[in-house]
């Protein structure tokens, strides 16, 4: 099981839990959640504010003065605090150029995953987004946190990096109904090992999806 997978010539490492990086002409994180130092980031993605998803601790190992900040607009009141980096807030349905990176908010929120009775955790009008990024050609859609919504059939991207733990998220089994709509040539499960789920989940979903899936092994 490898830490890295290379889609063409974009390579995309599992940091654990939800957190990627995705590195061709530039160096890209999503939800950086206790990793180890890296590169510096010349873009970094975050999902919602979540501290699992949005971790002050953890943008400052890896953002520079030169870092551009794409986040989900309830992630302001935190990345105040960070101090560095050129923030751009951003709702579902935006699409923004960063640096020859093509990045679309999507969608992401839940229907029958609750806190407590009819409330969710992750509402659609919270704002919380997932993300296709488009680099090298190649498109990668990151679903955050989120079950299977009708929206995800207007997304198209080569790999789905797609949680499976359920819980907060969608199930192994729900992971499989979204890549059947998604149909991307490489699905890559996530959301486990860290807050809830383990890697039978990701196992389970790929004995489940009839599709390409890879499983990487966290990196460190």
């Amino acid at each position: 099981m490898e830490m890295t997978y290379r889609y063409k010539d974009v390579e995309i490492t599992w940091l654990g839990h939800d957190a990627y990086l995705i590195k061709k002409d530039k160096t890209i994180y999503i939800d950086p959640y206790k990793i180890s130092s890296g590169p510096p980031a010349d873009i970094v993605l975050i999902t919602h504010d979540h501290f699992d998803h949005l971790s002050l601790d953890d943008l400052k190992k890896i953002t520079t003065d030169k870092t551009t900040i794409v986040a989900a607009k309830n992630c302001e009141h935190e990345l105040k605090k960070l101090g560095k980096g050129n923030v751009k807030y951003v709702s579902p349905g935006d699409s923004l150029q960063v640096e020859g990176v093509q990045v679309k908010a999507v969608h992401a929120y839940n229907v029958n995953k609750f806190r407590e009775p009819g409330k969710v955790f992750h509402p659609r009008e919270y704002g919380g987004v997932g993300y296709v990024v488009t680099v090298g050609g190649v498109s990668i859609y990151h679903a955050g946190d989120t079950d299977f919504i009708p929206e995800m059939k207007d997304v198209k991207a080569d790999v789905a990096l797609l949680p499976v733990s359920g819980t907060y998220v969608m199930t192994a089994s729900e992971a499989v109904e979204a890549a059947n709509v998604l149909k991307p040539a490489v699905a890559i499960p996530m959301h486990y090992g860290a807050i809830v789920g383990s890697e039978r989940d990701a196992e389970q979903f790929k004995s489940l999806y009839k599709g390409e899936t890879v499983i990487l092994r966290k990196q460190g």
